[in-house]
């Protein structure tokens, strides 16, 4: 039997492109479906670059205006891999457009933004979703298997955090198409929507809700030349930040960030503490995940490291034999796999929209409680869980 196509619209060739674009050239190889997924067109304002990039990852056709690509009938998905300011008008137009979404994170360029989107696509009755993908490393999905079995018990502690040192020059410009992360009016936020967003997304899918939350924010080189006009400017984004909150289970959290961590250029790692187990995972080392379990009895009772490659861990079946692990690009093969499997069944994926509002409120407090030194309460999506 004829399988349906799946005909993919990308927006934005840069390093996310890159990575989504594999994803969708890789997926049917292990996975099988119903769909077969298609490369149709990729839009960028470059045409010269937006070719290179077709003709690499093997695209049919480009555009220069993501309007005209929304408005082709030859496209079934939009992809959204473009800086944040852009997610809502591209989101909101693909939605009256009819078309599924998936857009990069975070959502929105802030709260309001992204429940403008999450209006758009529940009017629209489109699927949609998120791509926090390190829910979607099997080590990671593994704990939310191990906590959703409640083998933890009451849960006490999560912590985590994201470190990188790319930011630490005072040379470096703010700005433009490489460096727009450090310009507050095209990504919203530094630290805590760029990297926190993803501890912030991960913690609450594996810890549910975060009820309140009290911030520190520094940022630490005040001005920078900025690329696109030549001039100094002042710095708005946030180079760093550590918060507290209670979640909804009565549990503490502990998150920080920051890009001025010499030595670390991408250390992401989370712990939960329930009064049964512990669970940790570190993205240098993201195929194990530690376990400690206090019903191990005698002297052999501690950590121990699960390489998460077997046949019946998660996702791991369709790839490798056992003890070949897998990486970082295959958390976005598996992001589409999760998008593919809601197609089918019709009840869409997760991380969906509405999620992403939900992180967005969290950074949004964050970012207020930073600035007014307080305890902030953080609202949830309508109907969220």
């Amino acid at each position: 039997m004829a399988k349906k196509q799946l005909r993919i619209g990308l927006i934005g060739y840069g390093f996310m492109g890159r990575a989504h674009s594999n994803a969708y050239a890789q997926v049917g190889h292990f996975f099988p479906s119903s769909y077969d997924v298609v490369l149709q067109a990729v839009c960028g304002r470059d045409a010269a670059a937006a070719q290179t990039f077709a003709d690499k990852w093997g695209y049919k056709s480009i555009e220069t205006d993501w309007k005209k690509l929304i408005a082709r009938d030859d496209i079934d998905v939009i992809d959204i891999a473009t800086p944040n300011n852009l997610h809502g008008e591209q989101a909101i137009a693909a939605a009256k457009a009819g078309k599924a979404i998936l857009c990069e994170k975070p959502l929105g360029l802030n709260a309001p933004d992204a429940l403008k989107m999450v209006e758009a696509v529940e009017k629209a009755k489109v699927p949609n979703m998120v791509w926090y993908n390190y829910r979607r490393c099997p080590a990671v999905t593994l704990a939310k298997q191990i906590i959703d079995s409640g083998k933890l018990g009451r849960v006490f502690h999560y912590r985590a955090n994201f470190l990188q040192d790319w930011t630490i020059s005072p040379d470096l410009p703010q700005g433009g198409a490489g460096l727009w992360r450090l310009d507050a009016k095209v990504s919203g936020s530094g630290v805590t929507g760029d990297l926190l967003a993803h501890c912030i997304d991960t913690a609450m899918w594996l810890n549910g809700g975060i009820k309140d939350v009290t911030a520190m924010t520094e940022t630490f080189i005040k001005e920078r030349k900025h690329t696109l006009t030549g001039k100094t400017e002042k710095v708005t984004i946030d180079d760093a930040c550590s918060f507290m909150c209670h979640f909804d289970n009565g549990s503490l959290g502990l998150f920080e960030s920051t890009r001025y961590a010499r030595g670390h250029k991408a250390l992401y790692t989370f712990e939960i503490n329930g009064e049964n187990m512990s669970l940790k995972w570190d993205l240098h080392d993201l195929h194990r995940l530690q376990i400690f379990d206090y019903a191990d009895e005698g002297t052999e009772r501690g950590w121990k490291s699960v390489h998460v490659s077997d046949g019946d861990h998660p996702y791991c079946g369709n790839w490798w034999v056992p003890g070949l692990q897998l990486g970082y690009e295959h958390s976005f093969v598996h992001q589409v796999v999760e998008f593919i499997k809601g197609l089918e069944s019709g009840k869409g994926a997760r991380p969906n929209f509405k999620d992403g509002l939900a992180c967005d409120y969290v950074v949004d407090a964050v970012l207020a409680s930073g600035k007014k030194k307080t305890w902030e309460k953080v609202p949830k999506p309508k109907g969220w869980k």
